[in-house]
């Protein structure tokens, strides 16, 4: 089977406050590039990759759209014990999906975005 994602994009108002949520959450550090207009922040990332956008055919929302599940490994606990200090809302916590799927939470972040965190444990 081949993995059906490859590439997923979150919208941003304000990339240097998304950027900032996101570097805060995962502890890392996402590179910013600028093609003409459309601005990006890159996730650093092997294989599937991902990017905040900033440009006026982005909108975030809180209800609607993509609903995107990132990669909490090992534990999403650590990663939601983060997400109000770095200024998004926790509006699902971490719940059991089964014992072959793991758990998941929901969190909406500094743009508005509603997004999902998946871990195994």
């Amino acid at each position: 089977m081949k993995s059906w994602t490859t590439w997923f994009e979150i919208p941003a108002t304000d990339l240097n406050r998304a950027k900032k949520f996101y570097d805060a959450i995962f502890e890392m550090d996402i590179q910013l590039v600028d093609f003409g207009g459309l601005k990006m922040g890159i996730f650093p990332h092997k294989g599937v990759g991902a990017a905040l956008c900033q440009h006026e055919a982005y909108q975030p929302s809180e209800t609607h759209g993509v609903l995107v599940h990132l990669n909490a490994n090992p534990d999403l606990q650590n990663v939601l014990d983060r997400v109000e200090a770095a200024g998004g809302r926790i509006i699902r916590p971490k719940s059991p999906i089964s014992d072959e799927f793991g758990f998941m939470a929901l969190i909406i972040d500094t743009e508005g975005n509603r997004l999902g965190l998946h871990s195994d444990n």
